[in-house]
């Protein structure tokens, strides 16, 4: 699917591409996210918190995202959207973009990453802007267009940086491939079966009819949703909001293969995590409310020397939710592997 966004260059930066009207989640959409609340039990707890942390949902984060590229390339007869940061002589690190979202959520990082590394981030075949269809609707096959990612770019040593779905993709990239790896850097994501869920995912992942609620009601209530149940601290704005709801606008249908094939996805993933060779950091939200610490927590013991960094006051999306703590996490990271290279 063609990228409906302008860009514009900001001190000879490009910056992140601007909708002329952007999307909004509408009134429909509140109240569809509200019904999906009403059956989440979990959502009361997060509310909470978020009360103690003060949270403002007027009140974004960032009134816009900071600058950030934004560009497409064909990989292997896939429309991929992609953006990198040259910086030759430093280590790589490789970004891959979380559901609902797109690698617009690494947008508060990126200037203080690119400072340090050369960094791609790229958005999932069928996911965020990139092309493709339920075919990539598996751990599998995103694993294998990983690799083909890599290859694209001849990337070598490459940081792989894996949140959300982002994580099974390169667990199983790391299983069975490994090519260009260096580190592994992944959590608040499944894997390990059977995978400790919270409502929402359960709902989505093992019923037929919740799924066809969400597909019936579009990309709004389930950008809604995910912001309602992801975050404790972080507030999106009106240009990721709308970001994402473009993204994922005529593609439910797809994206719901994906949580129909998770059973099945785990499934073949999990035999294959004790293959795992390479450095690796999980990180957790302790108040992931979507896929529990605990997943976290047996990850390490599966992965032969594997540390685990769980984020306080930290919802799902804690990249965002605790961005800071993220960013500093991931660049003493890299820079102690590449220390020890």
């Amino acid at each position: 699917m063609d990228n409906p966004w302008r860009l514009e260059s900001v001190k000879g930066i490009q910056a992140l591409p601007m909708m002329k009207e952007p999307a909004k989640i509408t009134a429909i959409d509140h109240l569809n996210a509200s019904a999906l609340m009403l059956v989440t039990p979990e959502y009361a707890e997060l509310k909470r918190k978020r009360s103690v942390a003060g949270y403002n949902p007027a009140a974004p984060s960032f009134a816009e995202p900071p600058p950030m590229p934004s560009e497409f390339t064909t990989i292997q007869g896939v429309k991929t959207r992609f953006a990198h940061h040259s910086n030759e002589g430093r280590p790589t690190v490789v970004l891959l973009n979380p559901l609902p979202q797109s690698i617009l959520a690494f947008a508060p990082m990126w200037a203080s990453l690119c400072e340090k590394f050369e960094v791609y981030a790229y958005d999932l075949p069928g996911f965020g802007r990139s092309a493709g269809g339920v075919e990539f609707m598996n751990f599998k096959a995103q694993g294998e267009f990983l690799g083909a990612f890599i290859s694209h770019f001849s990337i070598e040593g490459a940081h792989l940086v894996g949140p959300d779905i982002g994580m099974p993709t390169v667990l199983y990239h790391a299983a069975t491939d490994g090519a260009g790896v260096r580190s592994v850097f992944v959590g608040d994501g499944p894997a390990i079966s059977p995978s400790s869920n919270g409502s929402i995912i359960n709902k989505m992942g093992y019923s037929s009819f919740w799924r066809l609620i969400m597909g019936s009601v579009g990309s709004g209530p389930f950008v809604e949703a995910g912001n309602r149940v992801g975050y404790v601290n972080y507030v999106p704005n009106a240009t990721e909001i709308s970001e994402y709801k473009e993204s994922y606008a005529g593609r439910m249908p797809a994206i719901l293969e994906w949580f129909k094939g998770y059973p099945e996805s785990l499934a073949s993933l999990d035999p294959l995590i004790g293959n795992i060779q390479h450095p690796t950091l999980l990180f957790w939200g302790r108040d992931d409310k979507l896929l529990l610490v605990d997943n976290g927590e047996r990850l390490l013991q599966r992965i032969p020397g594997s540390r685990l960094h769980v984020f306080d006051h930290c919802g799902h999306f804690s990249y965002q939710d605790q961005y800071e703590e993220f960013r500093d996490l991931l660049v003493n990271w890299v820079e102690e592997v590449e220390g020890k290279a």
